[in-house]
């Protein structure tokens, strides 16, 4: 099947051009960018020689419309103008937040212009999600942080281990995560050697989706408190998720929920008992590493994720989605396995 990528010249749109090239079933026919149309791939993308001699065409409908299924790659707030002039039944994978939030409030609290509507969410590994991604057209592709605290916090939740009236979050991100624009902040010289908290104080965007996700789970309000971390590394989200626990809760109790809800899930992996998530063990996979204590004297519980935000936590996941909605094995094109040192 021949695929089209709208914002192939970000991070996130290389490195689904990096998994389509691995993948048995999709083949890219566009590659198409904004201020970059013209100019070859391998200029902003030399990880991807198979590509060289191939240019990066505008972003236009009737050009992504040729394709059999596209990803929308773009920035927050741009995804849906494009995707209205899509044809109805094609099937797109939007990377972007356009169409995660069910509440608009929500989203004119966070994000520029107004609420575009609501697509199928596109996290495979919760409840019921498979059988809504396969019967679907449009799929909202969800964020990096939240994909990493979702599945963290929501067997627990689900389970009535953990209480959701006071949850903490404290995650960091490597500087990928803010995208290719040139900022002062993410340069080299102030990123080396250096770690710094963003958005503190309930201001970052991920937090209305982690609470949408979670608070689907429970019938208790949910109360979060997310800190967002800068590190100086390119790429991978290590977050730390802290709940109260319920009364006679123990660590073995949350072990199991975890192996439970995980047990046939390719992507997710509950460690063996004493080993840490490292976000270096991820890099370049679509897996997320899980591990949790609980911390008796205080009453709560830690579950700590380790992810690859451009993969599990972005491109990596839309072709897990796109597999699902084609009808495809749900696995192709992807690999648990990461890449160390």
């Amino acid at each position: 099947m021949k695929v089209a990528v709208a914002g192939a010249s970000g991070y996130t749109g290389g490195e689904l051009l990096r998994l389509l090239a691995g993948h048995p079933a999709l083949e890219l026919a566009v590659a198409a960018a904004g201020a970059a149309a013209g100019q070859p791939v391998t200029d902003l993308h030399p990880q991807l020689p198979h590509l060289a001699g191939t240019t990066f065409v505008p972003t236009r409908p009737e050009t992504l419309a040729e394709a059999e299924a596209v990803f929308l790659a773009l920035p927050h707030g741009e995804s849906a103008a494009l995707a209205a002039e899509l044809p109805a039944d094609l099937p797109v994978i939007d990377l972007g937040a356009d169409f995660r939030l069910v509440d608009s409030a929500d989203w004119e609290a966070f994000y520029p212009g107004p609420h575009a509507g609501t697509w199928t969410y596109g996290l495979p590994e919760l409840p019921g999600a498979r059988a809504r991604i396969a019967a679907s057209h449009r799929v909202a592709n969800p964020g990096c942080y939240v994909t990493a605290i979702t599945l963290a916090l929501a067997p627990l939740l689900l389970a009535g281990v953990a209480e959701a009236d006071d949850l903490v979050v404290v995650a960091a991100s490597g500087t990928s995560g803010a995208g290719r624009a040139p900022k002062p902040s993410l340069l080299g010289t102030e990123v080396m050697g250096s770690m710094s908290a963003y958005k503190v104080g309930g201001g970052h965007q991920h937090t209305p989706e982690i609470r949408q996700n979670l608070q689907a789970l429970t019938d208790r309000p949910v109360r979060l408190s997310f800190t967002p971390l800068l590190a100086p590394m390119p790429r991978g989200i290590l977050a730390t998720c802290s709940a109260p626990v319920v009364e006679g809760t123990d660590t073995d109790a949350v072990r199991d929920c975890l192996l439970d809800a995980y047990a046939d899930e390719p992507f997710v992996h509950v460690l063996p008992e004493g080993r840490w998530p490292v976000t270096g063990a991820t890099a370049g996979s679509n897996s997320v590493h899980l591990q949790a204590a609980v911390d008796a004297a205080a009453g709560r519980v830690s579950v700590v994720a380790a992810l690859d935000n451009l993969v599990k936590g972005a491109a990596g996941q839309a072709v897990q989605n796109a597999n699902l909605v084609l009808g495809l094995p749900e696995t192709a094109g992807l690999s648990a396995v990461g890449v160390a040192p």
